[in-house]
């Protein structure tokens, strides 16, 4: 079964794309790519129960298991040494990532705490838009009470497009909440 956000994208939104950038052909307009989650986990990397846990909260937001990553140097001001756990990461492609997405702007990002809107200063100059969230349990799949410290998240949505504008038309047309100017 295709999710509703993938049959949204090519029933509706890449045809409006069309006709609002101005292509001549549909398949030319932006297009979601893969997603990218991160949860930097620093000195706690070195504590397998929290490795272990963070693993699983990491695995019920994403809906498959996370790679651990690890330290490339030893930096001792940072109190790292090369090869140890960083964190955890997971790259969403095809419907997982449209299941993701979908989760993420309907459900996660309206249970933050007095949330105004995403950035839309988080592009980079390939059109791929970063932003953080300081909250895991934002997402209803962690259960709130086995949870031992709240973690942020790196989320890195890559989209094929010309620029940065093209990109934001996407992510509007998929509901993002972006901070409009002039609300304060």
């Amino acid at each position: 079964m295709t999710p509703r956000l993938k049959e949204l994208y090519y029933k509706e939104i890449q045809p409006q794309l069309k006709e609002q950038l101005g292509f001549k052909n549909t398949y030319m307009g932006p297009k979601l790519q893969k997603v990218v989650i991160n949860m930097g986990l620093g000195l706690d990397g070195a504590d397998a129960k929290i490795m272990k846990s963070t693993e699983e909260d990491l695995g019920k937001i994403a809906g498959q298991k996370p790679v651990v990553t690890k330290f490339k140097k030893s930096v001792a001001n940072f109190k790292t040494r090369k090869g140890t756990n960083a964190g955890l990461k997971v790259t969403l492609r095809g419907n997982k990532m449209y299941e993701f997405i979908d989760r993420l702007v309907n459900i996660a990002l309206p249970r933050i705490k007095d949330f105004r809107g995403l950035s839309p200063k988080g592009f980079d100059k390939f059109g791929n838009y970063t932003f953080g969230i300081k909250e895991h349990i934002i997402f209803p799949e962690v259960n709130f009470d086995r949870i031992d410290k709240i973690r942020g998240l790196d989320i890195v949505v890559v989209i094929s497009a010309i620029n940065k504008e093209h990109s934001f038309a996407l992510l509007e047309k998929l509901n993002f909440p972006f901070i409009k100017k002039g609300d304060n």
